[in-house]
């Protein structure tokens, strides 16, 4: 499944709590960034941006909801929702198979760091370990983010999991993830959304509910739980 271009075209249903709001994503300055998918899909690098988009999706392809992750690596309430609710959903929804979740990126302008750290993410994903390292760049993002440039410490994170670290360093120097990036936050915005974390919740192409704010578990638990039972579903045990 290529995430970039089935990325389904939605006005967003939000609810208000915490989160990182901008009027403008870090996008990019350039004319063509609002086609940087096509663009991207269409270039030498377009098997290494294919390993990189399923990398970023976890769960059973037949897993009948969706459950799409809008999200900034500088954000604090990203972060926060990462370390406390990002186990529980993928222990009690996605291992069983009965929902599928992809991680989007909205670096936000403000976040000198954000978009370096999306790359640095995405590139593991070439090789198949994109949530290993978003886990580590959020553990340490108190550190990271307080730096000029954060490349140091996402290298650190990249030699701590195994990858082919000459291969991880040509892919972020060279920034060869960039244009996905780009995208997903291109696309964000085209569909209304505008501060992370937002949650964007599907039954196939339907949307069920569309979530903005570091809400507790409890508030997925629910909206999963109906989209599933919508599904004929059972929701949990």
């Amino acid at each position: 499944m290529r995430l970039r271009s089935s990325l389904p075209a939605l006005v967003f249903i939000a609810a208000a709590a915490q989160g990182c709001a901008s009027s403008g994503s870090d996008a990019g300055s350039d004319s063509d960034s609002g086609v940087a998918a096509t663009a991207a899909a269409a270039s030498p690098d377009s098997a290494l941006l294919a390993a990189a988009d399923m990398s970023r999706i976890k769960g059973a392809a037949d897993a009948p909801v969706w459950l799409l992750i809008v999200s900034d690596f500088e954000c604090p309430y990203c972060r926060m929702w990462h370390e406390q609710s990002y186990d529980a959903i993928v222990r009690e929804y996605v291992d069983p198979g009965k929902v599928q979740m992809a991680y989007i990126n909205l670096p936000i302008a403000s976040h000198r760091n954000a978009k370096p750290a999306a790359e640095a993410a995405m590139c593991a994903g070439v090789q198949g370990r994109f949530w290993e390292l978003a886990d580590g760049i959020f553990a340490t993002q108190e550190r990271w983010s307080q730096m000029p440039i954060g490349s140091a410490v996402f290298d650190s994170i990249a030699g701590a999991q195994s990858l082919d670290m000459p291969q991880w360093r040509e892919c972020v120097g060279k920034r060869r993830t960039r244009d996905m990036v780009e995208a997903d936050a291109v696309r964000a915005g085209q569909i209304g959304i505008a501060s992370t974390p937002s949650f964007v919740i599907l039954r196939g192409d339907q949307l069920v509910r569309g979530i903005t704010g570091a809400f507790p578990v409890d508030t997925f638990r629910v909206a999963l739980d109906a989209a599933l039972a919508g599904a004929g579903t059972p929701a949990r045990p």
